[in-house]
């Protein structure tokens, strides 16, 4: 599969040095062409704890922050770092090294920063924050500027973490919302109530803009350890539990994937709804320059959505309607996001939008929104391919560079901030207008282009009996 540009050497891991790193075993761990390839956990955990002349590559300290949590739980992880530190640098002494503190106290915080920064989520838990006030308590008599730098920290954290609370509890709300109309929604509305997407915005630049807003919004909240956590397995050297058998915390993730569904269901309904093909022809052209706009900016996952959601078997069948559409730009579309070869014609766009993404100036030209589905599936099939320990029991660390590569350019990505300004009325109607079932998909298709075989009008014969109580 072709891979898209790296972006940032924080998140993205760009090789260890060969020159650093000759091929062979140190200090237990084996690397091979330069690169980190395998390693016991404890060696492993012993390589991301910074010393008074030593401190981890970045690459490695999110690698290993990312897939640790396959092998063990991170207020565990952090326990262990803590009490490690604590025996290596004698911080249980009477009397402190104050010199050796100096030293290594900075490179200390510099770990805690870095892995407060990438994964919040982790400190959501009172453990977690209890270590790291600890190890604090413990280097600060060395130095007062180590109490400041805790509090700008844990500020820090904490507004992060009120931050991701905030826009959670809004997307919960919206959801709650969304699932009561579904439910009341389930066949066509009575004029007086319908509002279609054209009385709402009738741009199609201005409605791929927020799609936008919306995606990157929802990403924004996506943690990179729910990429690993989404395919936790038990570890095969502990058989009593998995890790996060309590915490397996995908949550945001999952909200994302709904929000796709959400978006292909409204193209539909908003195509199935109105009553006359012309009408019906206009939504569907609508929505293909929408989807056009879409790729242009980068926004991969509204624009697949848009283009399944035409695809729905309620929207493909309207034949007549089909007759009276413009098609030739939908058929370009189609086959940029064609999945013969793997995607190769949207790999090959998503790889052209993350170069063009890497020489920006400005954040319209950062902006790269990935077919989500298809990224989950990449790293479904990553997870499956290799095994996550050696036959030797050694974690097999090559896949998780490869895996946190892939991670790493999605959260270069997720972090963009959109360039677009918001429109609350667009926004809303997209988060919250009633969308048809499947079930009322195909009633309103049959109601507005009758059936055309045995089978669509015994169907239909059905879901008029199920939903309207008629025969």
């Amino acid at each position: 599969m072709p891979q898209t540009l790296s972006a940032t050497s924080m998140v993205t891991p760009c090789g260890f040095s060969p020159h650093l790193h000759p091929s062979g075993e140190q200090g237990g761990l084996i690397f091979q062409d330069g690169n980190l390839s395998s390693a016991s956990l404890d060696a492993l955990i012993q390589h991301l704890i910074p010393t008074t002349d030593y401190y981890p590559e970045k690459a490695y300290i999110f690698t290993f922050l990312l897939s640790s949590r396959l092998f063990i739980e991170p207020h565990e992880l952090l326990a262990r770092v803590c009490h490690q530190c604590i025996e290596q640098q004698r911080l249980d002494d009477p009397v402190l090294d104050k010199a050796r503190v100096r030293k290594f106290g900075p490179k200390l915080l510099q770990l805690l920063a870095e892995w407060t920064e990438t994964f919040p989520y982790d400190f959501q838990e009172e453990k977690m924050v209890g270590h790291l006030k600890d190890m604090i308590r413990r280097i600060a008599p060395c130095d007062e500027a180590y109490w400041k730098r805790m509090n700008q920290l844990l500020q820090a954290l904490n507004q992060k973490l009120a931050t991701l609370s905030h826009g959670q509890e809004g997307l919960v709300k919206i959801n709650a919302t969304v699932s009561d109309k579904l439910v009341s929604f389930k066949t066509k509305p009575s004029p007086s109530i319908q509002r279609e997407i054209l009385s709402v915005c009738s741009d199609p630049y201005t409605l791929a803009q927020q799609l936008t807003h919306v995606e990157l919004e929802r990403l924004s909240h996506i943690g990179p350890e729910e990429f690993v956590q989404a395919f936790v397995h038990k570890d095969s050297l502990d058989s009593t539990k998995p890790c996060f058998s309590e915490q397996n915390k995908t949550n945001n993730l999952e909200a994302y994937v709904k929000w796709f569904n959400r978006l292909c269901y409204l193209v539909a309904t908003e195509i199935c709804m109105p009553a006359k093909k012309k009408q019906r022809a206009q939504v569907i052209e609508f929505f293909i320059d929408v989807a056009r706009e879409c790729f242009n900016i980068g926004n991969f996952n509204s624009l697949m959505a848009i283009i399944s959601g035409m695809n729905m078997s309620p929207v493909s069948r309207l034949k007549k309607t089909w007759s009276k559409v413009k098609t030739a730009k939908f058929f370009i579309l189609e086959h940029q996001m064609d999945p013969t070869g793997n995607f190769y014609n949207y790999r090959t766009a998503l790889r052209g939008a993350a170069h063009r993404s890497l020489t920006a100036h400005s954040n319209r030209e950062k902006i790269v929104i990935p077919f989500f589905s298809l990224l989950i599936k990449d790293i479904y099939f990553l997870n499956e391919g290799c095994a996550n320990r050696l036959p030797n029991g050694h974690v097999n660390f090559e896949k998780f560079l490869e895996l946190a590569k892939q991670v790493g350019e999605f959260i270069t990505w997720k972090q963009v901030e959109c360039p677009f300004e918001q429109d609350p009325n667009i926004t809303h109607y997209l988060h919250t207008a009633p969308i048809f079932t499947e079930d009322g998909l195909y009633l309103a298709s049959y109601e507005s282009e009758s059936p055309e075989n045995q089978v669509e009008k015994e169907r239909w014969k059905s879901l008029r009996s199920t939903i309207l109580g008629k025969t």
